[in-house]
């Protein structure tokens, strides 16, 4: 495995993936501070765009404490863009979701981030189809396709 760690080429898919991250996380908090959110208030946000989540739940996906995750719904239902509302199969347990307009919030910072969106428009469907397949796979994760 010293080979694999040594590798130029796995050094440069390395640092390709770090500047990817690094550009990533940085438009994602220019997008967030355009909405007068924090980079966390954004994630959250479009983690809940996708479907209603127990506090719990999203602090797994984030890999975050429950505890800061509270603090952040707590802000974003104060503006309006979150609203917590029981578990129909349990109701002991709060679900957050967005409402109407952090649907819209959410939307418009995806939209924002354009850097990834127009390069991936440069490759093919079957490019796009096999970065997505080995990402999947790099993270553990088969691909449903």
């Amino acid at each position: 495995m010293a080979s694999q760690r040594t590798d130029p080429l796995t050094l440069e898919v390395v640092e390709l993936i770090g500047t990817v991250v690094a550009r990533y996380h940085d438009e994602y908090e220019q997008a967030a501070a355009q909405h007068s959110l924090t980079g966390a208030q954004a994630r959250v946000l479009g983690l809940l765009s996708l479907e209603p989540l127990p506090m719990r739940r999203i602090a797994q996906q984030l890999r975050c404490e429950p505890s800061n995750i509270t603090g952040i719904v707590d802000r974003l239902e104060v503006r309006g863009l979150v609203e917590r509302r029981p578990d129909a199969g349990d109701r002991r347990v709060k679900l957050a979701a967005t409402t109407e307009e952090g649907r819209v919030t959410a939307d418009r910072l995806r939209e924002a981030l354009g850097f990834a969106r127009e390069p991936l428009a440069e490759l093919t469907t079957a490019e796009r189809t096999v970065l997505r397949d080995l990402l999947k796979r790099m993270l553990g994760k088969e691909s449903a396709t």
